[in-house]
């Protein structure tokens, strides 16, 4: 059994990492990463912190290291996570200018061969229609915005 990795912090770090742990904008895992160092800082074994928070030993060990290593900076997920969209905006824009611009009215399953067939991007039909959904609410909440300001 390997000795116990302890972290000591500074009362400057201790600050820090309760604003993180209560921070409403930072993702969750940040949160419990902040929260692991802080337990093992007033001394807490990583069996302990585990168990309070439902975690994995080696997790709990994985945050002490990446601490270690990368300071403030470890606690956040690296850049890249998860899957890469299929589409780019371009790709919504020319969706957008050939509903506007021809008289023909496009089903989702259309609008799917049309971008398949003219720009190579595969997306499903179902997954064609919740993203232009989305991105039609947000051109309405953002032209409601504008709309608050000039009032």
């Amino acid at each position: 059994m390997g000795c116990r990795l302890k972290v000591f912090l500074t009362e400057e770090e201790k600050q820090t990492l309760e604003e993180l742990r209560k921070a409403k904008d930072i993702p969750q895992r940040t949160k419990d990463r902040a929260q692991v160092l802080l337990l093992n800082a007033r001394g807490l074994k990583n069996e302990e912190i585990a168990k309070g928070l439902n975690w994995a030993i080696s997790t709990v060990r994985q945050t002490l290291h990446r601490w270690k290593k990368s300071g403030l900076a470890g606690l956040w997920d690296a850049p890249g996570r998860g899957g890469k969209p299929r589409y780019s905006e371009s790709d919504l824009i020319y969706l957008e200018n050939c509903l506007a611009h021809e008289a023909k009215a496009y089903n989702s399953k259309e609008l799917a061969e049309k971008l398949a067939s003219e720009r190579q991007v595969n997306l499903s039909a179902d997954r064609l229609r919740r993203v232009l959904k989305k991105r039609q609410r947000k051109v309405v909440n953002v032209a409601m915005q504008l709309q608050k300001q000039n009032n």
